[in-house]
């Protein structure tokens, strides 16, 4: 049981994987949607509230201010909400009974675990990209007349705007494939074992490492999902993310052997 922790062991070994445990973990991941969508409706909900809580920063308040505490919600509470996940497919694989109250207890848990400490690295990504998409800005539009960008877009079609936009994308993709790497499967390996938050680091590292076309291109799907999800008012993430949460576990227990 993840509450009652499994004891320490040596560094797993992470092995090769093809499309087929891809392929493998989708179907997997669905299954268990289909099984108990309420259950990941119940945790997607998280994810949607920050979403509309953004969007009203945007269309009804038109203050930017809002928008940080708005987006800290995600890396601050996705860790234990993707537990939830994680929970809810490692009872199905057990065949333990799901109870929501268990499965709570079991995420509110993960407190005195080893979540926080990757719930701080994500957040820390969080703030230097926070930090660092400004500098850009500042970098190519610095010399701009002062404008309201959220009522004045075309201040993005100028070649400076165009060219910041180009710089960012680079930059927030190659922010977004590390923290990836480090997060593939270290977060169910977290709540799976009783292992330190580098470990799971160094293990998930390990297997985009060996795995690197298969990985990247496992991130670009995530990616994709998640943005067309979020398309039709957010509301497509509860089904996106309680099939990717699903699927995230089932690929842990493909890629992820220990001794």
């Amino acid at each position: 049981m993840p509450d009652q922790a499994t004891p320490p062991a040596a560094m797993p070994e992470v092995l090769e994987l093809d499309w087929g445990d891809l392929s493998h973990a989708l179907r997997a991941g669905w299954r268990d949607f289909v099984a108990e969508p309420a259950y990941g409706a119940f945790f997607s909900l998280v994810y949607v509230a920050c979403g509309w809580l953004l969007v009203f920063a945007f269309t009804f308040k038109g203050q930017l201010w809002w928008t940080l505490p708005a987006s800290a919600g995600f890396p601050i509470l996705g860790p234990f909400v993707a537990c939830g996940f994680y929970e809810i497919s490692r009872r199905r694989e057990a065949g333990e009974t799901l109870v929501l109250r268990d499965i709570m207890l079991t995420v509110l848990r993960q407190k005195d675990r080893q979540i926080p400490s990757m719930a701080a690295v994500i957040v820390v990504f969080f703030l230097f990209w926070n930090f660092l998409s400004h500098m850009i800005f500042a970098l190519f539009l610095g010399q701009a007349t002062l404008t309201n960008v959220t009522s004045s877009l075309g201040v993005f079609l100028t070649p400076q705007g165009l060219a910041m936009l180009a710089f960012g994308t680079v930059v927030g993709a190659v922010f977004s494939a590390l923290l990836f790497s480090l997060t593939v499967v270290s977060l169910p390996m977290l709540l799976d074992r009783e292992v330190d938050f580098v470990t799971a680091m160094l293990t998930s590292l390990a297997l985009v490492r060996g795995n690197p076309v298969l990985m990247l291109l496992w991130g670009a799907f995530i990616a994709a999902c998640l943005f067309a999800a979020m398309l039709p008012l957010f509301f497509g993430l509860m089904i996106a993310l309680p099939v990717l949460g699903h699927a995230s576990w089932h690929l842990y227990r493909r890629a992820v052997v220990w001794n």
